[in-house]
């Protein structure tokens, strides 16, 4: 028996050896066949691989002073590449559509971080969108509006997204501002009054975490202030709604059934159509504002209308659960539409996209409906959801004055 325990152990040691050897000899036959495919291809898997690596480096939240060079690396890397390795890049978060994907001119928008403020600042802060032509129409759609009703006030911005800031200075060389950054750029500028409007829907997460920023800056300006964001007040349960909420839930239906060729949200339900909603969704407790907006459609007799949330939160907002609602209220056509400041990433890939988990592909895999279209349109382009920011704001600057 003494005998057999000193061998076991040897025995396995052997076949670690084994093994490791095995596995060693496995990778350096991966790597040749990898160098005898380049070779053979013209494809260089090396400066590929490189290229994304770069790309997932700058896919990250957090901003430093490394970051803008990291930024043109990864473009530099990509440029160096071939079509063919293009197509090839893949990664954590790379892939050929980071550099690739075709948003729309970036020149047309106005990154709004100009020096020369004055003594009053309005900073509109934004999560952002790398869609250029979405960030044109929706962002700076708003930002536009606020100008003009506050010729007084010098207009500027900020997101809160570092990925997004990061995708769009690295593909299209336009730098904006973190919200960190807009704030010392208002401090270096002299600003004696700073309004901040956040363009969020709600009083969810990034509200939350603007305003922990903003604490950190109270003692730096004559008065520091933000203004609602779009929803308002959030209210404690499902059934309380508020003029804000009716005024959105008019306004986005209004744009809906313009755009779907229909006079009015009653003559599209008398044509069997339904209008979906998507959402973001929120594990906050602000969640409930989806719910209160159902509810201010029904209240508004929208029995066509329908809201819906990417994370399914609330769980009766997840696509599964509103396809049913549509599907037991008889609607035989639908048309989606994003319930969000900006037609970005989510109203692109989530929304509309090819995936299978797309909604779109959702719901036409369900079989319930004979038409389904989308509308690539955020809020944010909406003339009257401007004039409820331009409200907000108003509100906000009577309380320094």
């Amino acid at each position: 028996m003494k005998m057999t325990k000193r061998i076991i152990p040897i025995v396995l040691a052997f076949c670690l050896i084994l093994m490791a050897a095995g596995c060693s000899s496995q990778k350096t036959e991966q790597n040749t066949d990898a160098d005898a495919q380049s070779e053979e291809t013209g494809v260089n898997m090396e400066a590929v691989e490189n290229a994304a690596a770069l790309i997932d480096a700058i896919y990250v939240q957090t901003y430093s002073e490394d970051t803008y060079a990291q930024c043109e690396a990864a473009k530099a890397a990509w440029d160096a590449l071939t079509d063919e390795e293009k197509a090839l890049v893949s990664g954590e978060d790379a892939d050929p559509d980071y550099f690739g994907r075709d948003t729309g001119d970036a020149s047309l928008d106005d990154p709004g971080n100009d020096d020369g403020i004055g003594a009053n600042e309005l900073l509109v802060v934004s999560f952002g969108t790398s869609f250029n032509d979405s960030r044109v129409a929706d962002i700076k759609g708003i930002e536009d509006a606020l100008a003009a009703a506050y010729p007084d006030w010098s207009v500027r911005r900020a997101f809160t997204s570092q990925i997004i800031i990061n995708h769009i200075y690295a593909r299209d060389g336009e730098k904006i501002d973190n919200v960190p950054q807009a704030l010392e750029r208002a401090v270096s500028n002299g600003v004696e009054n700073l309004v901040l409007q956040p363009t969020h829907l709600m009083h969810g997460a990034e509200y939350d975490e603007l305003a922990e920023a903003v604490k950190e800056y109270e003692g730096k300006f004559k008065n520091i202030v933000i203004a609602e964001p779009l929803l308002g007040e959030v209210g404690s349960d499902a059934t309380v709604i508020n003029a804000d909420k009716e005024a959105v839930a008019v306004a986005v239906t209004a744009a809906a059934v313009s755009e779907g060729g229909f006079e009015s949200p009653g003559a599209a339900a008398e044509s069997g159509t339904a209008f979906v909603f998507m959402g973001h969704g929120t594990s906050h407790t602000a969640k409930v504002s989806y719910s209160q907006m159902q509810t201010q459609m029904d209240e508004l007799g929208y029995v066509n209308v329908f809201i819906g949330t990417v994370e399914g939160e609330p769980e009766d907002t997840a696509c599964e659960a509103v396809i049913e609602k549509v599907k037991e209220a008889g609607f035989s056509s639908v048309v989606l539409r994003p319930f969000m400041v900006v037609a970005g990433d989510h109203a692109n890939n989530d929304m509309a996209g090819e995936d299978e988990d797309s909604w779109l592909s959702m719901f036409t895999a369900s079989g319930y409906f004979e038409n389904i279209g989308v509308q690539i349109s955020g809020l944010g382009r909406i003339a009257d959801i401007q004039s409820i920011y331009i409200d907000h704001t108003k509100a906000a600057m009577d309380a320094i004055q």
